[in-house]
């Protein structure tokens, strides 16, 4: 039988050597940006969270903090909630290539300072992207901003549950500002 992860894992959750991780890259995490919550300023501002890469077979990799990449499949804000699929079809050289720009963005991101407004986990995702050189979704150059808005616009949730973690917050707190204005 073979071993089949759900979109909603966000680590490989398969022994090695199992079906999933020989063959080609069937992960559904595989080649994807991920998001996650950032409390509390997703309460606030929804389209602000965390991001981070899978590599070909699924593993989540982010940059938590200074000096400090997670690459074993622990974001550092929890399990994601949403997922960007990249197409690698027109990548040269491929899932390889994918894994060694993943891999350069994670040993580059180990000797730099964490800045939650220049230098983050989203400037680690852009990293990676622009030195595989890929354009996907009409875009050739990665940075931060670029990043934030199509992963918000384009991005599938996981879960009924990240959907509602991402947007029941912010819903909550604009509806206790509009109280706030009535009374």
């Amino acid at each position: 039988m073979a071993c089949r992860p759900s979109m909603s894992h966000h680590d490989l959750s398969c022994p090695p050597g199992s079906a999933t991780t020989t063959m080609d890259h069937r992960h559904p995490l595989a080649f994807t940006i991920l998001w996650s919550p950032l409390p509390p300023i997703t309460c606030v501002l929804p389209f602000i969270g965390h991001l981070g890469i899978a590599t070909s077979k699924g593993v989540a990799c982010d940059f938590q903090g200074p000096y400090s990449v997670g690459e074993r499949g622990r974001m550092a804000f929890g399990r994601p909630t949403r997922a960007l699929k990249i197409d690698i079809d027109s990548l040269p050289g491929g899932a390889e290539q994918w894994d060694r720009a993943v891999a350069e963005a994670n040993a580059e991101y180990r000797t730099r300072m964490h800045n939650i407004c220049c230098d983050n986990c989203h400037s680690h995702v852009a990293y990676a992207l622009n030195s595989m050189e890929i354009s996907a979704y009409g875009i050739r150059q990665w940075d931060m901003v670029k990043l934030c808005f199509v992963v918000f616009f384009r991005a599938q949730f996981l879960s009924v549950w990240g959907f509602l973690y991402q947007f029941v917050p912010f819903a909550m707190f604009v509806l206790l500002i509009m109280l706030v204005r009535l009374i």
